[in-house]
């Protein structure tokens, strides 16, 4: 009897579990067909654009990314095959691409269209690890981003930033002389990128985050896929990453407390843009706990942006500067007749070094470091004629159309008198730093550094590059060059 019962009890828990997982697989069918059926939906909306359907791009950009290839040459083809406007597919995810001025100067200038929240909520955490969180780059309500502009604006203003001159010629003074041992050795500089780094980073900076994880940044997109965190080979590396979040953050966190226990007691502190924040955020009223987390979020954002950016832009400066000697020549004898062998550059001597600054843009058009931005669009638009329904994200590549021929004749061709005083400036087509209310913020500190540096090197230096050497990008988040820039550096010799 109790065996008869017994196989009855195992018949009934196989029939339930039969009818219960026939239900599940057809609630799934059923869902997946309502998926499908969405994403159609979706794509209808947009099919007067070009661009294929399902799955669309993504294998395409997972291939380039695993590659260690630049989404953005892809974005550049596309532009000129399908024109000012065209559409990307990941699944029911729809992508506009954007080349054309009018619609970026509508769109970056305005502060209705907020930031993309697929993108720019990824660079929140790095594996479950709060990182750059909700900082001024992230931010996507414009309250919460507004605040913290205000906070931080007074620490960039031009006022401030002509004090820090001081400090732009000390660190620069440190690259100098690292360069300097390295010219007196006659041994070619491996990788040029390498010392601009290591001068613009901190010994901090360089414990929490060594080159390996610093080449996260947009390769997340592929590396925080659940493929990726499940398998057992890359449990180490994520634990590693995950270890330097929390020591940067804690270790800013030290340095802000610090910093604001010294200036409540008076102590002399470093009148740097720490303690400007730190002064402007104490005037401002009703300061939570939440905004003391921003204040955190920005810290990280620029401790880590701010010296990748300009530390690629003047290695992609030095290494165009030595294909082109004429253009060399040209800013050297810039640099002569403006600084001559003065060791301390002036803020009114940035001002007179006029060519360096065509030079230094016209870098950035070719090898913008931050090469796009992303706003999400919720109402209509009409974009060179084309109806676009609201729901979509905008992709605008300041890459794609600095290197475009429609906007710049022979783009490929290094050529600073594009920027000329007298020559017509680019309309709405060259945004290194973006445009609009969120432009970045620190652009004119990340400029004047940059101007410091290299009117110091080309005082001092001559460079010319490693023959057979590839010219090469690689994308991390931000452009560099993929080897490094490989040259000689030997002591300038000057003429009686």
């Amino acid at each position: 009897v109790l065996l008869e019962h017994l196989d009855f009890f195992i018949f009934f828990l196989l029939f339930v579990g039969a009818t219960v997982f026939a239900w599940l697989f057809f609630c799934l069918f059923i869902a997946f067909l309502i998926y499908c059926f969405y994403i159609k939906y979706i794509h209808m909306k947009y099919d007067h654009i070009p661009g294929p359907f399902f799955l669309g791009h993504s294998p395409t950009f997972l291939r380039i990314m695993k590659n260690d290839g630049i989404v953005h040459n892809k974005f550049l083809e596309w532009a000129e095959t399908y024109g000012p406007v065209y559409r990307m597919n990941i699944l029911h995810y729809i992508i506009l691409v954007v080349t054309c001025p009018e619609a970026t100067k509508e769109i970056l200038m305005s502060s209705k269209y907020p930031k993309d929240r697929f993108l720019y909520k990824r660079m929140f955490n790095l594996f479950g690890q709060r990182f750059i969180g909700t900082g001024l780059v992230t931010a996507i309500d414009h309250e919460t981003w507004y605040k913290q502009r205000r906070i931080m604006d007074p620490a960039f203003s031009t006022l401030y930033l002509r004090g820090l001159m001081g400090t732009f010629n000390e660190r620069a003074e440190k690259l100098m002389d690292k360069l300097s041992d390295l010219a007196d050795s006659s041994t070619p500089v491996p990788s040029v990128l390498h010392p601009l780094l290591r001068c613009k980073t901190s010994p901090v900076q360089q414990l929490a985050f060594p080159q390996s994880h610093r080449d996260l940044s947009e390769r997340d997109s592929v590396k925080q896929t659940l493929p990726f965190q499940f398998k057992p080979k890359n449990w180490p590396f994520i634990d590693e990453v995950r270890k330097a979040c929390r020591l940067l953050r804690t270790t800013g966190a030290q340095w802000i407390r610090d910093r604001r226990t010294a200036m409540q007691n008076g102590d002399d502190v470093p009148k740097d843009i720490l303690t400007q924040i730190i002064k402007t955020a104490a005037t401002e009223k009703n300061m939570s706990e939440e905004d003391e987390e921003f204040m955190l979020d920005n810290f990280v954002t620029f401790f880590i942006a701010g010296q990748e950016t300009t530390a690629n832009q003047l290695a992609f400066c030095i290494m165009e500067l030595a294909r082109h000697p004429e253009i060399l020549d040209k800013v050297t004898k810039e640099v002569d007749d403006v600084i001559g062998m003065k060791q301390e550059i002036s803020y009114d001597d940035l001002g007179k070094l006029v060519y360096l600054s065509q030079v230094l843009k016209e870098t950035l058009r070719i090898y913008p470091t931050a090469p796009g931005t992303s706003r999400e669009i919720h109402g209509d638009m009409i974009i060179d004629g084309v109806h676009l329904p609201g729901g979509f994200t905008c992709m605008l590549s300041s890459y794609a159309m600095g290197r475009m021929e429609k906007f710049f004749k022979e783009p490929l061709k290094f050529d600073p008198d594009r920027f000329h005083p007298d020559a017509p400036k680019p309309y709405y087509c060259y945004f290194p730093f973006a445009l609009g209310p969120r432009s970045c913020l620190g652009k004119n500190f990340a400029q004047m550094e940059a101007k410091v540096v290299m009117a110091k090197l080309l005082q001092r230096f001559d460079f010319s590059l490693i023959p057979g050497q590839t010219f090469d990008l690689q994308d991390t988040g931000t452009l560099r060059p993929k080897s490094g820039v490989i040259c000689t550096i030997k002591h300038r010799k000057y003429k009686n």
